[in-house]
């Protein structure tokens, strides 16, 4: 896949909904039927973080969700890459960039959203054909201003803004025209998926997938 190809992919991805939830799943139990609540309520692209033990299984899980689009986050290796694609990965997000994990998402024809932070690392991401990216972490980075300031000498560059999103301040980067979607943890919170609370994490998206008018 070339770099062309998985940005265009990756765009494509981000334009399903104005919310990829960022999912950090511990039992395998639970993956299906977060998933289900998730699509149906208005978020079909999910990002499942490569943060536990079951990611993976979870992840297999998912795949086959009707209406889903089922990503891996936390790439930071090659073998991670392999591992998701493996997995049923449709689509990797990454906290960064290297080139190795470039070269393995390529290899392994997985649509890549790399992260960045700084217009130096967009800058170099857009010189390899990737204009659609991760800016994060987003609220530490300075957040809407910042990405807001990025986008004036770079409107080329798309965004999807991580970490430190929530209901309360996602208008501020959904508004900017540089940010196609964001992504966030708040619509499928612990305690909701530890109590199977599949209806109340459905009610969350549908706010969440609202945002986008």
């Amino acid at each position: 896949m070339t770099a062309k190809a998985a940005a265009a992919r990756a765009w494509e991805i981000c334009n399903l909904a104005p919310i990829v939830p960022v999912l950090v799943v511990d039992d395998v139990a639970h993956a299906r039927p977060l998933a289900e609540a998730l699509v149906a309520g208005g978020l079909p692209a999910l990002e499942v973080t490569l943060r536990t033990e079951a990611a993976l299984d979870v992840i297999a899980a998912m795949a086959d969700v009707p209406g889903g689009v089922v990503g891996a986050g936390t790439l930071v290796t090659p073998d991670d890459v392999v591992a998701a694609k493996a997995a049923g990965a449709q689509f990797g997000v990454s906290p960064g960039a290297t080139d190795a994990l470039i070269a393995a998402c390529e290899a392994e024809e997985l649509p890549l959203l790399p992260g960045a932070a700084t217009a130096t690392e967009a800058m170099a991401l857009l010189a390899r054909g990737y204009d659609m990216l991760k800016f994060f972490p987003a609220e530490a980075s300075g957040g809407a201003p910042a990405l807001k300031a990025i986008g004036a000498p770079l409107p080329q560059i798309s965004f999807c803004p991580t970490g430190g999103v929530s209901m309360a301040n996602a208008m501020s980067y959904l508004s900017l025209p540089n940010v196609v979607c964001a992504g966030g943890s708040w619509v499928a919170p612990k305690d909701k998926v530890q109590a199977g609370d599949w209806a109340g994490i459905e009610e969350l998206a549908r706010e969440a997938a609202a945002l986008g008018g």
